[in-house]
């Protein structure tokens, strides 16, 4: 499972012009899994997620979570996340989850920050999304389920 994290002033998504989520001071967080992933996956990267401390205290120094600056979450699934661009110039995503368990893992993630963070928005599973976002450092930290 991989997130790539970026601290916002604020992010949304919009689907057909439309927008299905929007949020302020937080984190856009886009989300890919491989078929490899289970909830007890899911469960270390969200606790990752919800404690990474990546907001500045009253020093400027990195010490914060999302509970402590009332941060909220918008979540964004991303195969691309997976892709492999190792031979030739063409993204291979063989190495992404099957559409079904990776959906059904996708929303486990989403009603599971909803645990810990009172404001989580997201876009839709499989969906052609426009996400815009004002990146906060800017800042992005990359998550990788084989590194924690």
């Amino acid at each position: 499972m991989r997130f790539l994290i970026q601290r916002v002033s604020s992010a949304e998504v919009s689907i057909d012009s439309q927008t299905v989520g929007k949020i302020k001071q937080g984190f856009c967080v886009f989300v890919g899994i491989s078929d490899s992933d289970t909830t007890q996956t899911a469960d270390k990267m969200i606790q990752k997620l919800v404690n990474l401390r990546i907001f500045s205290d009253e020093n400027g120094k990195t010490n914060l979570n999302l509970a402590s600056v009332n941060g909220e979450l918008l979540i964004i699934s991303q195969f691309t996340l997976y892709a492999d661009c190792k031979h030739g110039n063409r993204p291979s995503f063989l190495n992404a989850g099957k559409p079904e368990p990776s959906e059904q893992l996708y929303h486990y993630i989403i009603e599971k920050c909803r645990e810990y963070v009172p404001k989580v928005e997201h876009g839709e599973f499989g969906a052609d999304m426009a996400v815009s976002i004002i990146n906060d450092g800017p800042f992005t930290v990359w998550l990788d389920s084989s590194c924690i």
